[in-house]
């Protein structure tokens, strides 16, 4: 079985499960506990904090360990909302489910919810975004890359406006942490990156809030995470994130021009059908390792199960999305129809992949769309 959903979730490498059972053997302490285990887990949970902040060139005190990123957006959207009076937020248009249901929640509470159009290419469209910026626009989300297309949005032109306007800005960047320079995460106030995207374990990510923003936490009386999120640190977890972590960013220029290999090898053997297909965002120059294929009269979900019992495994989109068997939200928002959105297929690569590897999965796809002539 050959595996291309790797902007669904990652295998954890060999080093990041190493140190994972590493630390369960000998980090086992529960971090608030005052006894010596509890203090020797804590010094690891702040090293990792520490190696991380140097990572990303961010302040450690900003750094909270989350489950992963739906419950750092959650956190953040949660946090960033209350803290100036306004009640209008401004989400895009291709967010994530976890930012899209935790702001259709805070509707509730008297919050008032715009989207920001997509252009055809799926960068957002700044002009709306101007256009939408009320008095009371309190908070911008706005996605750093895209699950199903790879798009990297403009986030140092949102935060010009965001400045200009004096709103907050949050980004989730779950899709680019570890593949792409994250310099313009230094402009945001609150970002959201997880483990389980770059070889590291599930169940860990990281909420980061400026630490000059004073902000009331989710729960009262929660002692874990200087108040920001309960329960138990997942040590094990956190320090085999942090050796994920640095595995990908030290690693990261040869990664991307691997990613583009890859994706160029992919497009040249699939020429013979490319009269069928078009690459809907992410293109073969960016290093974004997911390419999105439309192909002409073949539902996305018969390819995908076609070339899944040929041994080769890719999705028709986000997983958070796929159980409503819906088309794409984000793809409607960049203009295709309904028809056009249910034949699309994503294809994200791992580090792992040889060119041998791309030249298979092509095969399949050929095959399957000659099959259906």
């Amino acid at each position: 079985m050959k595996y291309f959903d790797f902007a669904s979730t990652c295998p954890m490498s060999k080093e990041s499960l190493q140190t994972y059972i590493t630390a369960s053997q000998d980090y086992y302490g529960n971090t608030e506990s005052l006894h010596d285990a509890g203090s020797k887990a804590e010094t690891l949970v702040e090293h990792c904090r520490t190696t991380l902040a140097d990572l990303l060139k961010i302040e450690k005190e900003g750094i909270s360990f989350t489950s992963g990123g739906t419950e750092s957006n959650i956190l953040a959207i949660h946090a960033l909302a209350e803290i100036n009076r306004g009640k209008h937020i401004i989400i895009s248009a291709g967010e994530h489910s976890s930012i899209k249901n935790v702001t259709t929640k805070l509707m509730s509470f008297g919050f008032e919810v715009s989207e920001v159009s997509l252009k055809n290419k799926g960068i957002i469209d700044l002009q709306h975004l101007q256009e939408l910026i009320r008095e009371d626009t309190s908070l911008i989300s706005i996605q750093h890359v895209n699950s199903e297309t790879g798009i990297i949005q403009p986030i140092e032109k949102v935060h010009e406006i965001c400045k200009n306007n004096h709103i907050l800005l949050h980004s989730d960047c779950v899709q680019s942490f570890g593949k792409i320079d994250l310099a313009s995460i230094l402009l945001v106030d609150s970002f959201s990156i997880s483990s389980h995207k770059i070889y590291g374990p599930k169940g860990v990510g990281v909420l980061y809030i400026r630490p000059s923003l004073s902000f009331r936490p989710f729960l009262p009386n929660v002692t874990h995470e200087s108040g920001v999120r309960p329960g138990t640190l997942n040590t094990p977890g956190i320090a085999a994130f942090t050796t994920a972590a640095k595995e990908m960013i030290m690693n990261l220029p040869s990664l991307q021009n691997h990613t583009r290999e890859l994706k160029k090898e992919l497009l040249k053997h699939l020429e013979e059908v490319k009269h069928k297909i078009e690459i809907i965002g992410s293109q073969l120059e960016s290093p974004i390792p997911i390419i999105g294929l439309c192909i002409k009269d073949i539902s996305g979900q018969h390819m995908m199960l076609e070339a899944n019992r040929k041994g080769f495994c890719f999705s028709t989109g986000s997983a958070c999305q796929m159980s409503n068997n819906a088309p794409s939200q984000t793809l409607l928002a960049m203009g295709l129809s309904e028809q056009k959105a249910q034949t699309f297929i994503r294809i994200s690569f791992g580090r792992d992949h040889t060119l041998n590897n791309v030249r298979r999965l092509a095969s399949v796809i050929v095959e399957v769309i000659q099959d259906e002539k």
